[in-house]
């Protein structure tokens, strides 16, 4: 059996922000809510309402480094805790978990392999892949990083599991150094190719900065600012999952 560096979790909702059709969650820190965060698609998430309407949902994500955060309270301030404890609050009565397959310095090719395990042995509604931020470092041939990722993707709607695909960090002080918005920019594109939601953390994160929300160029308190902007890209993906999960209404209804 497959051996998993992976965190359990008790899960349970929210809704997204506005410039997309979203309700803006009152509930939300009015941080997370600066500028209407950015979401480029509105696919629905079928799995996912149907295990929700079966009152169990499991979920995986699977991403580098940008997906966790360091010290001793690290994984319950990163994106993935903050996800549960989001989805908590909308989703009485349903039994939610977050499975998580983190794994420092790895590229969206070298995912492929753990991914496949993880949709065999964990069989999850949904599937939260982070991707980007390594690849542009390491300089991973950008149709490479494409075919990887719509090979998972493809691979987890036939295992049946929806897909919500999650970009890089944003840095001012990276961004002249590394190509990541020419990999969100592919993440965009397999993303309306497969037709599934994506979160854009870049835009958001971007657009945060260029706002004075966050400020990502300041090194003191950054960890202080790193874990807000998990709880609000946590409470985002929650918002993104419960919009994506509501039945869809035939063209032409009332």
């Amino acid at each position: 059996m497959r051996t998993w560096g992976i965190v359990l979790v008790a899960l349970g909702g929210l809704a997204f922000a506005a410039s997309a059709g979203f309700a803006v969650a009152d509930d939300h820190p009015a941080e997370c809510r600066v500028g209407e965060p950015q979401l480029d698609n509105n696919f629905p998430l079928p799995r996912v309402e149907k295990a929700i309407a079966g009152k169990r949902l499991d979920i995986l994500v699977v991403g580098a480094g940008s997906s966790t955060l360091p010290g001793p309270n690290g994984a319950t301030n990163a994106y993935p805790a903050r996800l549960q404890a989001a989805l908590s609050e909308k989703l009485p009565g349903v039994a939610v978990k977050v499975l998580i397959d983190v794994k420092v310095s790895r590229t969206a090719p070298d995912s492929l392999k753990s991914l496949l395990g993880g949709l065999a042995s964990v069989k999850p509604s949904l599937l939260v892949w982070q991707a980007g931020t390594v690849d542009a470092m390491k300089g991973i041939d950008p149709d490479a990083f494409s075919g990887a990722l719509g090979d998972g993707v493809d691979a987890a709607h036939k295992a049946g599991s929806d897909v919500i695909l999650v970009n890089g960090q944003y840095s001012p002080r990276t961004e002249s150094m590394i190509a990541l918005g020419t990999y969100a920019d592919n993440m965009r594109w397999v993303a309306l190719q497969r037709e599934i939601p994506l979160l854009d953390r870049f835009g958001i994160m971007k657009l945060w900065s260029e706002l004075g929300t966050f400020d990502f160029s300041t090194p003191t308190k950054k960890l202080d600012i790193a874990e807000r902007v998990h709880d609000c890209i946590g409470r985002l993906l929650a918002d993104l999952i419960i919009e994506g999960s509501k039945p869809v209404t035939p063209a032409g209804a009332n």
